[in-house]
């Protein structure tokens, strides 16, 4: 892994699992980062930035997701993922 380079393991908490509200939320926060951003799940790799890609994951409750942060600020994205999971989405 470069310097510009981190992995986060989520798991996905939320009861719907990610539908369009949480994917558009994570590509919303991959897209102010500059760089690739990536989501994998059961092996498949797709594009963290693209709402389609994110959501044709169908991620349910209780899997587990990799992001690969290839960006200016790889720390940075990985703390603001991490806390959107925590927060469940905001959806309670």
């Amino acid at each position: 892994m470069s310097e510009n380079s981190r992995k986060i393991v989520l798991e996905v908490k939320n009861r719907q699992g990610i539908h369009a509200r949480p994917a558009a939320m994570i590509v919303r926060i991959a897209n102010k980062f500059s760089g690739q951003v990536w989501v994998e799940k059961d092996g498949e790799r797709v594009n963290g930035k693209s709402i389609l890609g994110v959501m044709g994951m169908a991620a349910a409750h209780g899997m587990k997701l990799t992001f690969h942060a290839e960006c200016e600020e790889p720390d940075a994205f990985c703390e603001e993922i991490a806390k959107l999971f925590a927060n469940n989405f905001q959806e309670g």
